[in-house]
């Protein structure tokens, strides 16, 4: 029996980056994206989660893999981040990004944990938004902070059985979603690394190698580690 990543967003930044971490140690891959992996071995389900029934189309593959595997390693890395604020945010742009951030990784755990052996664990990428908030991205701050409250409860509800769970929480990474988010502006790249104590934006690997040592850490069970090399605070 082999062991098993199910990643979601693993086609490029820090899901690609955990990707081939954990290829690199012989696990099997399943990522579920909407973009194509080009991760050599990579096993890629296309899906779009911002679908209510997302997972229909592939719901038995996933059990049937989980159920195949000495362990399994279920990293919930896919988000959505749009620019907006409480005086403007309305429900239904709300309810998309609370789908993709944090209904559709419920939906992932309930439908894998009856299928994961003990020694499996959950990790939930988080953000350093998870436990503060900036003006200008209301939506995905609240559901960073859910996806806290969620791994905290995936931790009690789980108690006994043998999965661990954390949520990595990382700093500015150098990935294309920031560098989209900020319009890839060189100004705002030096503003932003002068606010963190190395003067430099996280590798993706950096988070993967994070997330590597949590997957095979269960002392860590619910922890949320801020991975964003002494972010300075003001």
């Amino acid at each position: 029996m082999t062991k098993l990543l199910i990643i979601s967003g693993g086609s490029q930044g820090i899901g690609r980056a955990t990707v081939q971490r954990f290829a690199a140690e012989g696990y099997r891959i399943i990522n579920l994206s909407r973009r194509p992996i080009d991760v050599a071995g990579a096993e890629q389900l296309t899906v779009d989660m911002s679908e209510a029934q997302w997972l229909e189309g592939c719901a038995e593959a996933l059990q049937r893999a989980a159920s195949e595997a000495e362990a399994v390693v279920l990293v919930h890395n896919a988000a959505r981040q749009e620019g907006d604020t409480v005086a403007s945010l309305q429900a239904e742009a709300f309810r998309a990004v609370l789908q993709v951030n944090l209904v559709a990784p419920q939906q992932l755990n309930a439908l894998l944990i009856p299928w994961m052996k003990p020694g499996s664990a959950i990790l939930y990428v988080g953000s350093t938004l998870a436990e503060k908030a900036v003006s200008g991205c209301a939506s995905y701050i609240a559901s960073k902070h859910g996806l806290v409250g969620l791994m905290r409860a995936t931790v009690q509800d789980l108690a006994g059985s043998g999965i661990h769970s954390a949520c990595v929480c990382p700093g500015f990474t150098d990935t294309d979603m920031l560098r989209g988010h900020i319009n890839n502006d060189p100004d705002v790249i030096a503003a932003i690394t002068a606010n963190v104590s190395a003067g430099r934006l996280i590798a993706p690997a950096e988070i993967a190698d994070t997330l590597y040592f949590c997957a095979h850490s269960p002392v860590i069970s619910g922890a949320v580690i801020h991975a964003n090399l002494g972010q300075i605070e003001h």
